[in-house]
């Protein structure tokens, strides 16, 4: 018979709890070197990746695209809302309590504070087809797996929209040379860019 003490070893010991464990020191780590970058930082590395997303024949025949609201010095993609919305469909996401909805981007006066204090558009919702998908991410590899802010939501909905090019944005220092943790339940992208490297299957 397991003793208490015994039982939570075993847990520990356990293939999805060792992961989740590794997950969440790698996300400390990284989000704390995150939150000091910078407003300087933040806004060259940004540009340089606005810079590669431009030049890129993906986005330029793209017509429907989905971005991010940056959150805690997160790569900022929001000039492009304003740069294409009159000649693509822009898209943000809708956080809901278990999942993502997404709506269209029609200029910063549709915008409204959501459910965790995000800026949402307060449009109806966008049910058709995503060309291109970018997606917020803590960390990244060289093989493109992702570990995002730790809710599960962006897995869901990226499963939900394989038939989507789905690129991963983030700073030099949030892509790791080495396999991050990750599981079945985690979904690649097909591409990850940062200001100096792009990461393509």
């Amino acid at each position: 018979m397991l003793f208490e003490g015994q039982i939570h070893d075993f847990r520990a010991w356990l293939p999805w709890n060792r992961e989740k464990k590794e997950k969440r020191a790698l996300r400390a780590i990284i989000e704390q070197r995150r939150r000091v970058l910078s407003k300087e930082q933040v806004a060259k590395d940004s540009a340089a990746i606005l810079e590669q997303i431009e030049q890129s024949p993906r986005f330029q025949s793209a017509k429907v695209v989905l971005l991010y609201y940056p959150v805690h010095n997160e790569v900022d993609l929001r000039p492009l809302l304003e740069k294409y919305y009159h000649e693509k469909t822009m898209l943000l996401p809708v956080t809901h309590r278990r999942y993502i909805e997404v709506r269209p981007y029609d200029g910063e006066d549709m915008m409204r504070r959501g459910h965790f204090g995000i800026p949402e558009p307060q449009t109806e919702r966008y049910r058709g087809r995503i060309d291109m998908i970018f997606v917020p991410g803590v960390a990244f590899d060289h093989h493109r797996n992702r570990i995002g802010r730790g809710g599960g939501y962006y897995d869901k909905f990226l499963r939900h929209h394989n038939s989507s090019f789905q690129v991963g944005v983030c700073y030099d220092f949030q892509l790791k040379k080495t396999e991050i943790p990750h599981s079945w339940l985690d979904h690649k992208v097909d591409r990850v860019i940062t200001p100096t490297r792009k990461i393509s299957r």
